[in-house]
């Protein structure tokens, strides 16, 4: 361990300290010190990110982080998938967005892939992984959703949540769930700033309500070795806080069995978009062996 010994000379001097004999490089040492640990936490391993969107947003989500990613030299994709984008069908469900992000990675031959998910994403990687588990070295759940064998998304939400989603559905031409503004606001978005939601709020389109209610056959996710992280934002109150029932982590997480966990602060939304860095960062430390 190295320490700095300060000088009468110091503005943090007190009086009556007095410096041991210690030799005056003290302080170079330290200063080189922790210099090269920066430079060991700067390089990194490269890793080939699939990175998987959630819900009432497109792959366009992920821009900032994969500009950050590909900076540090990782090879970054964020494909798109059915009923997103550019495709405005809403009648995709579960199995057809599974099989277009399937389609990408066997497409373009990729492997050794930490792939990630995102809120309703998380889902997502749960069949990839299915479909695909040879190709795939780390799977990252980004505030995300993992159901049990069995399940349908929208038994993860209270029964209030759902009931307004219901409604939703109904209203809508399309079987589509349109995002209400002061949802997204308070839910999506709290750490943003209100011109900021309202910018964001722009791109977000009707999200189709099919996979909300499918129940999904996870016997071979709950089977495989695959290892996987998880990341969570303390301040994303998509779900409730301290609930045993609902919530992202420890509800969410802890069904992955072992699992390295990373926390940081954030919401849903909107920290993706303005601390890309940040995310980026962190989703390194969830990929990296």
């Amino acid at each position: 361990m190295f320490y700095y010994y300060p000088n009468p000379g110091d503005s943090y001097y007190q009086p009556g300290f007095q410096s041991p004999p210690y030799p005056n490089h003290a302080w170079t040492i330290s200063r080189l010190y922790y210099s090269n640990t920066a430079e060991l936490r700067e390089k990194q391993e490269p890793i080939t990110f699939v990175l998987i969107h959630g819900s009432w947003a497109d792959s366009s989500f992920w821009n900032g982080v994969a500009a950050f990613l590909r900076k540090k030299g990782h090879t970054v994709y964020a494909p798109e998938y059915a009923g997103h984008g550019a495709d405005t069908t809403k009648n995709a469900n579960h199995a057809m967005m599974t099989q277009s992000i399937v389609d990408f990675i066997e497409g373009n031959n990729l492997n050794q892939v930490v792939l990630v998910g995102h809120s309703f994403g998380g889902t997502l990687v749960q069949t990839v992984a299915q479909a695909v588990p040879d190709r795939i070295k780390r799977l990252v759940f980004f505030d995300a959703f993992i159901l049990n064998d069995g399940e349908m998304l929208a038994e993860e939400f209270p029964p209030p949540v759902q009931a307004a989603f219901e409604s939703l559905i109904q209203s809508s031409k399309d079987n589509s769930i349109m995002l209400p503004f002061p949802l997204f606001r308070e839910n999506f978005t709290n750490l943003a700033s209100l011109q900021q939601a309202q910018q964001f709020y722009r791109n977000v389109k009707p999200e189709p309500a099919t996979p909300f209610h499918e129940k999904l056959d996870l016997k071979k996710f709950y089977s495989l070795t695959i290892p996987r992280s998880y990341l969570y934002l303390t301040e994303d109150n998509v779900l409730p806080f301290g609930s045993s029932q609902y919530g992202w982590h420890p509800h969410m997480s802890n069904r992955l069995g072992m699992y390295r966990f990373l926390q940081d602060s954030g919401d849903h939304f909107s920290t993706t978009l303005l601390d890309p860095g940040k995310i980026a960062r962190r989703l390194y430390e969830a990929g990296r062996d």
